[in-house]
């Protein structure tokens, strides 16, 4: 994937910053293309990774856990099966996130969720998330040359279903369509891409004596953005989604009537083939070659079964590529929650390694999330800057107005 800036002409702080961050972006999505095959940084290359980012604060308080923690309604991220075991019969959230607050202040992603539970079994759900890169000037060549301006951006919508297959047993799925307009240059033919992905989750969720407490286990599993590749240049190359396979389990300990504690931890692999690296020796044109052959060319669902045996550096490099996170969440008398967890990424494949802390209040009709990330390793986009969310409860406002 290519972002395009034509003849730059930097002048003064802001927009130094701004060429930064889209740098930075542009970085994100290319993934650095390694060039030997001895412990080399070569992370898995996707288009449109906005989607990757964890929309909402509660789970982003928590290391970016999600999978099978307590459903809320902000599950269509992590896993919308998860709806028909929620409380309330409809839901609606607001997330807001900052992005590389330390360099611009109009980069940010907006998310909007919300579901409705049908009867008892089933429930239907959608969300809409919005990336800005903010407005960034270029082709600047001269102080009389004011150039134009773009607004890079990237979006999808989605909606899901799900349904309780059993007391224990749900499953869902999920339909999404992805637009990415990340730069403009009209002697280059670049246009905005776009592409249709479907996710597929399941949740388990039962009861469980350990000793005299009855606490609550969860088990989760997500596949996301199983869809067709995104191009920008009228499919003369194209980049494959971020596919990932998301596993994790959860355990709620109640502590008393009015204290709970719950820890969670995810596993996340990329579903995508990993970029050919060049070999010692090889030619330019024969590495060309072989990139498109064994790597362009492939078909978005053969690249995920290629991406468990496809690594450079075999198996151990496999593992590499597998995130880890784990999450902590103590909660009041179902009103006030406490959060923390870790997120770690190899060295070689990102180096993502960051602690998380944040806080919930809730009330009859609303909730207020917030979170705050503190990166351990390389910079974080979202390092030492808080993100909110504020959700609603339909049936708390059903009861206000006094319907039932």
């Amino acid at each position: 994937m290519k972002v395009y800036i034509a003849d730059m002409n930097i002048k003064n702080m802001k927009q130094t910053k701004v060429y930064i961050a889209l740098c930075l972006l542009a970085a994100a999505s290319m993934k650095v293309q390694a060039q030997d095959t001895k412990n080399q940084f070569n992370p898995v290359n996707t288009g449109v990774t906005s989607l990757s980012i964890a929309p909402d604060s509660r789970g982003g308080a928590m290391g970016d856990v999600g999978v099978a923690t307590d459903p809320d309604v902000n599950s269509q991220f992590w896993n919308p099966a998860k709806y028909p075991f929620t409380v309330s019969r409809a839901g609606v959230s607001l997330s807001y996130t900052p992005w590389l607050r330390k360099l611009v202040n109009d980069i940010d992603l907006a998310y909007l969720a919300g579901y409705y539970r049908i009867g008892e079994n089933q429930a239907v759900s959608a969300s809409l998330r919005y990336f800005s890169l903010g407005e960034v000037t270029v082709g600047q060549n001269s102080a009389n040359d004011v150039g134009y301006t773009i607004n890079p951006y990237e979006m999808a919508f989605d909606i899901g279903y799900s349904r309780m297959l059993s007391e224990h047993f749900s499953a869902a799925v999920a339909l999404r369509f992805i637009y990415s307009d990340l730069a403009y240059r009209q002697e280059e033919d670049v246009t905005p891409g776009s592409a249709f992905a479907a996710d597929i989750a399941m949740y388990y969720n039962r009861y469980l004596m350990l000793g005299e407490r009855e606490c609550n286990l969860a088990l989760g599993m997500n596949i996301s953005n199983i869809g067709s590749k995104i191009s920008y240049d009228s499919g003369n190359t194209s980049e494959f989604l971020p596919t990932n396979l998301r596993l994790g389990g959860s355990l709620l300990v109640p502590i008393d009537q009015y204290n709970t504690f719950a820890i969670s931890a995810d596993a996340n692999k990329l579903l995508v083939p990993t970029r050919p690296v060049q070999r010692d020796g090889e030619s330019d044109t024969d590495y060309e070659d072989r990139l498109q052959k064994d790597y362009r060319d492939m078909s978005p669902i053969t690249g995920i079964f290629k991406s468990f045996s496809d690594a450079p550096g075999g198996f151990k490099e496999e593992l590499q590529e597998i995130q880890l996170s784990v999450g902590a969440e103590y909660t009041y008398h179902q009103q006030f929650s406490v959060r923390g967890g870790y997120h770690y990424e190899n060295q070689n494949k990102g180096n993502r390694k960051y602690f998380s802390v944040g806080a919930g209040f809730k009330m009859n009709v609303f909730s207020l999330d917030a979170a705050y990330l503190i990166s351990t390793a390389q910079s974080n986009p979202l390092d030492q800057t808080l993100r909110f969310s504020l959700s609603f409860d339909l049936d708390g406002i059903k009861e206000i107005f006094g319907k039932k």
